[in-house]
């Protein structure tokens, strides 16, 4: 039986008319509404732990757009926050945090239980159950959580911006502390997005934004076991929810990662080899992703891209969506353009 919301129906495994559209970063600077909403907010954090204000900018490119699905306006690193780390966004700096680099300052945020982290993400919980009730009845509402490795770099190099082979090598050689740290996330990021279920969330992504900088020992090290291990226990407790994986960069890996992990479906990064992923990964399960979000920000070849998406993707189950998120210089002309190219797409 088909379900009443395409995005869902989708996820099910079924090849649907219509290709369902929704994109990463879809509520935020891009948006005017949003800009005016976040001025008013104080900090950024402040504006995740609003719920009202949260789910505001989480509706707004619904209303304006009509997407197929709306994931939760939040951040990856509330995890961290919850947990007892100092996190902060600085304006022009990005997200700023003490470093956790000792077993004395892991012990420091490690919990004997998750009540105070949980009491201390009730915001975004609040926000979810908001939305469940105020989204349009065909859309699904998506929660996400950063995977542990994307994670765990700000919270060893305390910030953004940061050298991926120095934290790898760190990582190998300070394993009496990584290893904990990432057992940790594994623990509160599974704890998280169970939550995020019971509150509202009808799918979860897992993002690993960083998966791509490790290499091939590394990857099933730090990015692929954590985020199996996540999904196990994610499916203990709700075994029906569906789980998307987004391992950026992870390229030719991703259709091991999928088996492995158990993911419902993955999101593709631009610049992938769209037949390769058709033959390789779409034959395994539901993709998502691939437009880059540059052709998007500039517009030219825009109809030409997306269409070859559509047309590669056709005979399998898809979702149309980016290889990242959108750049906030993006003019809303273009998402419009783009959203009207995909509903008017028929297979």
């Amino acid at each position: 039986m088909q379900n009443s919301k395409i995005f869902l129906d989708t996820l099910e495994g079924n090849q649907t008319d219509k290709t369902p559209i929704w994109l990463m970063r879809q509520a935020g600077r891009y948006l005017p509404e949003y800009k005016k909403v976040r001025a008013q907010s104080g900090s950024f954090l402040n504006l995740c732990y609003n719920p009202k204000k949260a789910a505001e900018v989480t509706l707004q490119p619904i209303h304006r757009f009509g997407f197929d699905a709306s994931i939760l306006f939040a951040d990856i690193l509330v995890i961290p926050d919850a947990l007892g780390q100092l996190v902060d966004f600085q304006e022009g700096e990005g997200p700023v945090l003490d470093k956790i680099t000792t077993l004395e300052g892991l012990n420091k945020i490690t919990p004997d239980t998750f009540d105070d982290f949980h009491k201390h993400l009730n915001p975004v919980y609040e926000t979810l159950d908001i939305l469940k009730t105020v989204l349009p009845k065909e859309t699904t509402l998506i929660g996400f959580a950063g995977a542990p490795w994307t994670v765990a770099t700000y919270m060893i190099a305390g910030r953004g911006k940061q050298d991926f082979n120095i934290l790898a090598k760190w990582a190998n050689e300070n394993e009496e502390i990584f290893t904990p740290l990432m057992d940790l996330l594994v623990a509160s990021t599974s704890e998280y997005m169970i939550k995020q279920v019971e509150a509202g969330a009808e799918v979860l992504q897992l993002f690993d934004s960083w998966a791509g900088a490790l290499n091939e020992l590394d990857f099933i090290k730090w990015s692929l076991k954590p985020a199996q291990k996540i999904v196990e226990n994610i499916r203990a407790i709700h075994p029906s929810v569906p789980l998307i994986g987004f391992p950026r960069g992870a390229g030719k890996r991703i259709p091991d990662y999928v088996k492995q992990t158990g993911f419902t479906a993955v999101s593709l990064e631009h610049g992938i080899d769209l037949q390769w992923a058709k033959e390789n990964i779409q034959s395994i399960c539901p993709v998502q992703g691939c437009l880059s979000p540059d052709t998007l920000l500039s517009g030219v070849n825009l109809e030409k891209e997306t269409l070859e998406i559509l047309e590669t993707f056709k005979d399998g189950v898809h979702i149309f969506n980016l290889g990242h998120g959108i750049n906030k210089e993006t003019p809303i002309s273009h998402v419009e353009e783009l959203v009207k190219i995909v509903k008017n797409y028929r297979r």
